[in-house]
């Protein structure tokens, strides 16, 4: 018996995921901006030029941060599989995953540091955490 536990035809489910914002995402992107400006924290921009478009850039600390979504990164604590057309999304989040390694071992080997932040770490509950990983990568120890 195949169930089709999606309440949405394909089409519309494809027009769904083809609205998912790659910029500009309040549960990811504007989430980290109110972060930084609650906690003072300057000198970023967004949609800077860099190899493999980080989310945020810190020109004078070499520092390069992407916020990568639960789903689309395929976090092991919150990624939940759609059942329909598994093998593309297997396939679709492994290829994301290659290449989040391999942006960022291109941009160390150009003299970048690079901060990966799941999107689940944006949360309450999370935020000290966060906020000290942020403040360790912007003032690395072995500059101090």
């Amino acid at each position: 018996m195949n169930r089709r536990t999606d309440t949405n035809s394909r089409a519309k489910r494809s027009e769904i995921m083809r609205a998912v914002r790659s910029h500009g995402n309040k549960a990811t992107e504007l989430a980290l901006v109110q972060i930084f400006r609650a906690h003072g924290i300057n000198g970023w921009r967004r949609r800077s030029a860099v190899s493999g478009n980080p989310d945020f850039v810190f020109r004078n600390e070499h520092l390069a941060v992407f916020v990568d979504g639960c789903f689309w990164h395929g976090c092991s604590k919150h990624c939940r599989m759609p059942k329909g057309n598994g093998d593309y999304w297997k396939e679709k989040i492994a290829s994301n995953n290659v290449r989040d390694r391999l942006v960022t071992r291109i941009l160390r080997k150009a003299g970048w540091r690079v901060l990966r932040i799941w999107e689940h770490e944006l949360a309450g509950k999370n935020a000290a955490r966060l906020l000290r990983r942020i403040r360790d990568a912007l003032n690395p120890r072995d500059e101090q």
